[in-house]
């Protein structure tokens, strides 16, 4: 756990508090709600797994993976929403692409904490299926549509945040398909098909700029990177970081958010920005609750109050996984570095 502790941020009793709240609403059956009574959604799920492995509770991840792998349909999806993590009562049976790519994500993560190959033989195909359900929702630009609803309509709308999280899914799949020595040179085209349209065409997505998310996550996802990663950060920086609170959810609501606090600071952490990531998981300190689990966001002005009045498992898991990163833990590190992630995805001629 020593890689879980940061001044400022988490003793580590406070880090076990953290582990152990995310581990009281983890179901039997390894479903990860928000929290118990609430719904589960796969991306938010695979984020507290991953929190779950960087803790070193293995055995407890595996557990959730076995879930994914449990109740994958027949496409290769997932559905949006499944009431208390309840396999049986999906909420939302819409099927969300960058849902349903991050198991790819979290499956590397896993992977990668423990050496498992016989895991990673397990999940391949929950991988290839999953993968291949996303790009099925590809545009001729490179952008992929959000979701396909229920009845089997394809919303071919891109979101930037969705497809910058996509893109990271995309290399971590790749990763697992070299690790297995069964490339994937569609793959390949798809994310460097992908990586470009968020770089270069920021037309081709839907207008969410007022949503912090859309600043930091090409960074996070690794399609952007360098001076350019650089200069949008510093664009956006006073208009969503609030000091000493956070960083807002959406403008201009006075809203800060622990998950996208600490998610940006896992993108200055990736920039080489450690000490202002600190800054940034400092600030949001007032959010930490008497258990150790976290408010998912504050209200800081007018009658400021925490809002919504839940404390949820991705939220800790996004702290639990930033300080890990700015901690050295190697699984962590790797999958959000992109140390051991391919590179040179970029198509050789792009519209």
């Amino acid at each position: 756990m020593e890689h879980l502790v940061l001044p400022g941020v988490l003793t580590a009793e406070e880090a076990t508090e953290t582990v152990a709240g995310i581990l009281a609403v983890q179901r039997p059956d390894g479903a990860i709600p928000w929290f118990r009574g609430h719904h589960l959604d796969p991306w938010d799920h695979t984020e507290a797994a991953m929190a779950l492995d960087a803790a070193g509770e293995h055995e407890a991840a595996a557990l959730a993976y076995e879930w994914l792998i449990r109740h994958q349909n027949q496409d290769g999806s997932w559905y949006a929403g499944y009431r208390d993590g309840d396999a049986e009562l999906p909420v939302d049976r819409g099927r969300e692409t960058n849902f349903c790519a991050y198991a790819a994500v979290g499956i590397w993560h896993h992977y990668l904490a423990t050496g498992d190959d016989a895991f990673l033989d397990r999940t391949w195909p929950v991988v290839y299926a999953a993968i291949e359900f996303v790009l099925g929702l590809q545009q001729p630009g490179g952008q992929i549509g959000w979701r396909r609803e229920a009845d089997g309509t394809v919303v071919d709308e891109a979101l930037l945040t969705g497809c910058s999280s996509v893109y990271q899914a995309l290399r971590c799949a790749l990763a697992i398909a070299e690790e297995r020595e069964e490339p994937q040179p569609d793959w390949e085209l798809a994310a460097g098909a992908l990586g470009h349209a968020i770089r270069e065409h920021p037309e081709r997505f839907l207008d969410k700029s007022r949503y912090s998310m859309d600043w930091y996550y090409p960074v996070l996802g690794g399609a952007v990177s360098g001076a350019q990663a650089t200069e949008r950060i510093e664009a956006g920086w006073d208009r969503f970081v609030v000091p000493e609170f956070g960083v807002r959810c959406v403008l201009p609501n006075p809203w800060v958010t622990g998950g996208e606090s600490c998610e940006l600071a896992l993108a200055l952490w990736v920039m080489g920005q450690s000490d202002r990531a600190l800054e940034i998981l400092q600030s949001i300190q007032h959010l930490r609750a008497e258990d150790g689990m976290y408010w998912t966001g504050y209200v800081f002005e007018g009658d400021r109050a925490f809002w919504p009045e839940e404390l949820t498992t991705w939220t800790a898991g996004s702290l639990l996984l930033a300080v890990a990163a700015l901690g050295g833990d190697e699984a962590t590190t790797a999958v959000f570095s992109g140390e051991r992630l391919p590179r040179g995805l970029e198509p050789d001629c792009c519209g």
